[in-house]
């Protein structure tokens, strides 16, 4: 059952999210050749309990982090390890908050050095994957819309859409309804209506779009070994258009003093 909002909730979700893509932007700061996702989780979790919120992740499903940290060939829901970062890695991290008992939950892609061009160009589209994906998400279209402008985009450019894990709706619980895949055909599904609140995120592969999962039952890889990456907003539906409640700005602002 899908769960719309009122305006005062997503003010709420609105905090939440904004909490999210502050503590990204953190990341975005110290984020660098020898630095481990085990101390990037902790500085998130301090930052996160000083924002009067709870880490969303830490707990959840029995996840033991604040930050889900994947690098290259990891999709998603990688565990933060005493790995350090190389040069050229590229690095999903996905973040989530609880404040005022409703969820934000959005990630980024990032860059380790200077990357291949083969890793930029996957960066590349698969945030315009993300951004196509938000420009459908209007009342009177239907969610099939936006799995499809995903889908064509990334399949355009020679890439594998992960059928695996989808994006999906987001409130009160981390996953609510509708469940939101990165590939569909117009015109299908749940149809998009006014207080909808739902987090897009398109998990786009270099090379085939079937996964796996590695052993610490946790962490998401590419079958074939290739890249992926990961972009997540959170979006509302209000007054018939798509607003997105997080922000790339402290990422951005963070990586341009760099």
């Amino acid at each position: 059952m899908i769960i719309y909002k009122t305006e005062q909730e997503i003010n709420i979700m609105r905090e939440a999210a904004q909490i999210v893509s502050r503590t990204l932007g953190k990341c975005a700061e110290i984020i660098a050749p020898g630095i481990t996702p085990f101390e990037m989780d902790k500085m998130a979790e301090e930052y996160i309990l000083s924002q009067d919120a709870i880490p969303g992740f830490k707990g959840l499903y029995g996840c033991p982090s604040t930050l889900l940290i994947s690098v290259n060939e990891q999709v998603v829901h990688g565990l933060p390890t005493k790995k350090p970062f190389k040069e050229g890695d590229i690095v999903s991290i996905d973040c989530g908050s609880l404040y005022k008992g409703y969820y934000g939950d959005h990630a980024y892609t990032f860059k380790v050095g200077k990357i291949s061009e083969e890793k930029e160009k996957l960066l590349k589209v698969t945030l315009e994957c993300l951004m196509l994906g938000i420009s459908e998400s209007k009342e009177g279209n239907r969610i099939g819309d936006i799995g499809y402008a995903i889908q064509n985009h990334a399949e355009k450019n020679g890439y594998g859409v992960v059928r695996d894990l989808v994006g999906h709706g987001l409130g009160k619980k981390l996953h609510e309804d509708p469940q939101v895949p990165n590939y569909g055909r117009r015109g299908k599904g749940k149809k998009i209506k006014n207080g909808l609140t739902i987090a897009i995120e398109p998990m786009i592969n270099m090379g085939t779009h079937k996964v796996t999962q590695l052993d610490d039952n946790w962490t998401i890889v590419t079958e074939d070994g290739l890249p992926s990456a990961h972009f997540e907003h959170n979006i509302a539906i209000i007054n018939g258009k798509p607003e997105i409640l997080s922000t790339f700005k402290y990422i951005d602002e963070a990586l341009k003093k760099k």
